[in-house]
């Protein structure tokens, strides 16, 4: 199964090749935006970790990694990584990373439950970044001045590829509202939260949403999150608004990372204080990992707003369903 969103009367800007040349700059100019304005150096990272390690991003807890054994180790089985929210925790400590300092790394990832519609791709690979930073240092104040830091690395960007390719169109603010969950459950109560994101994003085009993980006044959870990694009352997600889609479109989602009193206590809201027998979570209730924020921003994503695409297959290489691709086709929009 899957969805297609067809806006109507839709050109690409680009063709095939330029997209691909926008593609090298949007990448390389937006990583070394980044890491100067984060302080972060590039690490080379894993696309497969051992099963039941408890490294491996659960996502929201029902998704199934792809698992395999090997041939050559016996009595072993490995996944592929839905996300490196905690390895990257583990790669500080390894590198020695000190305070201030952070990495970030090339994220590939198999999300094989993943829907196929025009956002979404069983394949996803994203600039995953970690830093490590002091007591001091776990508040939303501090939160916030990283995404801002984010969002003027993407407005630099584009800036950027607006003068090599004058065709793009593509608008985005720098300016980020900021706002919670439950504020925003408060100022639309009568909507679901997908429907409230919207609301949010049409009027205010780039939306940062605080503390997403706890149950909201409702009853209900704006989106589910794994207990293990962010720390629910210092986390978020930063939403731009799509204009070729007119849709809200999730860009990045990152937080102060879980202490030992988060993990506890997360651990037992979601029932699954099991978890603190694996190594990376005892690393975390006796302190010896750094306390560190994190995040994933989208490459695809990113890539597919800036450059004006309708469809992520449009900037990214995947497997899509062959009746999607022939829609796709009748619409010129052009997969990989």
């Amino acid at each position: 199964m899957y969805k297609l969103k067809k806006p109507k009367n839709y050109i690409s800007s680009l063709n095939l090749r330029d997209t691909q040349k926008a593609i090298k700059l949007l990448k390389d100019s937006f990583e070394l935006e980044l890491a100067y304005s984060l302080n972060l150096e590039r690490v080379s990272a894993p696309m497969i970790v051992p099963s039941k390690s408890g490294i491996n991003d659960d996502l929201s807890g029902v998704e199934r990694p792809v698992r395999f054994d090997i041939a050559a180790i016996k009595d072993y089985d490995a996944e592929v990584v839905h996300s490196l929210a905690k390895w990257k925790r583990i790669a500080l400590k390894q590198y020695g990373f000190k305070t201030g300092e952070g990495l970030y790394t090339d994220m590939n990832a198999l999300r094989r439950d993943d829907e196929i519609d025009n956002i979404h791709s069983i394949y996803v690979d994203q600039w995953d970044w970690e830093i490590v930073i002091d007591k001091a240092k776990r508040t939303e104040e501090f939160l916030k001045s990283v995404v801002l830091n984010i969002a003027n690395s993407i407005h630099k960007t584009l800036e950027l590829l607006k003068i090599r390719f004058p065709s793009i169109t593509t608008s985005f603010s720098k300016d980020v509202f900021f706002i919670t969950a439950q504020e925003l459950l408060n100022l639309y109560p009568n909507l679901t939260a997908n429907q409230r994101e919207e609301k949010i994003t049409r009027e205010k085009k780039t939306v940062f949403i605080l503390k997403i993980g706890t149950k909201l006044s409702n009853g209900e959870y704006h989106s589910l999150r794994a207990p293990d990694y962010d720390d629910w009352s210092l986390n978020g997600d930063l939403i731009v608004w799509n204009d070729v889609l007119s849709e809200p479109l999730e860009l990045s989602s990152m937080g102060v990372r879980v202490d030992e009193k988060s993990l506890k206590l997360q651990l037992q809201a979601s029932s699954k204080t099991d978890r603190l027998k694996h190594s990376y979570h005892k690393a975390i209730i006796d302190n010896s990992l750094p306390l560190t924020i994190g995040g994933g921003i989208g490459q695809s994503r990113l890539c597919m707003f800036l450059l004006g695409k309708a469809h992520i297959g449009e900037v990214q290489a995947s497997i899509w369903p062959k009746k999607l691709i022939e829609e796709c086709k009748k619409e010129n929009i052009i997969l990989l």
